[in-house]
């Protein structure tokens, strides 16, 4: 039967501090469990306050692509648009209004008259087009993201804008959720559209959202499941004229 005896050894303090570091290399220090994740809490408003913030008072009609349950169409109500809320699912809406006209129903496969609209919102919402097994998709198209974006373009009008989210990063698909969108996916998805305003976020280290520049938002390694967490962009585009 043996006991473990621990034995002082006291080194110059010029040598502790070389095996210290030589420790640290060999040996990462563990995390701390405190330190919180990098996810995507937050993530909504971030999108939902930078849209509200772009889209003018005004009697307009408004196209909310992917309206999901609601919030933004709610916010283009309340400054005096008329709003189309279009998903692909029956989500829950808990309110009605007049000025609210509701469609479920695929984009790409609808017939919705040209150059009708004078904002389209699309929040998140552009970058799971095509992509099946989610939101009802049961047809895998690979480039339904960008068949969305030309498909939105013709609905709005000369003079109209599109206010935009995209999750942003190393170009990725992880299917059946989302695409990010890099160098070399993102100028493809708006190669319709003129750029009005870009703005990019990141988390840091504390799990915030921050403001960012384009370069550290496209070179963003984006994880997937079960922890996702992407860098996001932020538009108001232009339909460009051909």
């Amino acid at each position: 039967m043996f006991e473990r005896v621990l034995v002082p050894v006291y080194l110059p303090r010029g040598m502790f501090a070389r095996l210290a570091a030589v420790k640290r290399i060999l040996i990462p220090p563990k995390a701390s469990v405190s330190d919180p994740p990098i996810n995507l809490s937050g993530e909504r408003n971030v999108e939902w306050a930078y849209i509200a913030s772009r889209l003018p008072i005004g009697n307009g009609y408004v196209l909310d692509f992917g309206a999901g349950n609601g919030e933004i169409s709610m916010h283009a109500v309340q400054k005096g648009h008329r709003v189309v809320a279009l998903d692909l699912e029956q989500n829950a809406f808990h309110w009605s209004h007049p000025n609210l006209e509701r469609i479920r129903g695929d984009l790409l496969s609808l017939q919705l008259p040209a150059s009708r609209f004078d904002f389209v919102v699309n929040c998140s919402s552009v970058e799971h087009v095509g992509l099946m097994g989610r939101y009802g998709v049961v047809v895998e198209e690979n480039d339904g993201d960008l068949a969305a974006m030309s498909k939105l373009r013709q609905l709005l009008k000369p003079s109209g804008k599109m206010l935009m989210t995209v999750p942003c990063g190393r170009d990725s698909v992880f299917s059946p959720w989302h695409r990010v969108y890099g160098e070399k996916r993102l100028p493809r998805l708006l190669e319709a559209y003129e750029i009005e305003e870009e703005h990019y976020w990141r988390k840091n280290a504390d799990n915030c959202w921050c403001p960012a520049d384009r370069e550290s938002a496209l070179s963003y390694h984006p994880t997937g499941h079960p922890t996702f967490s992407y860098a996001l962009g932020v538009f108001v585009l232009r339909r460009a004229e051909r």
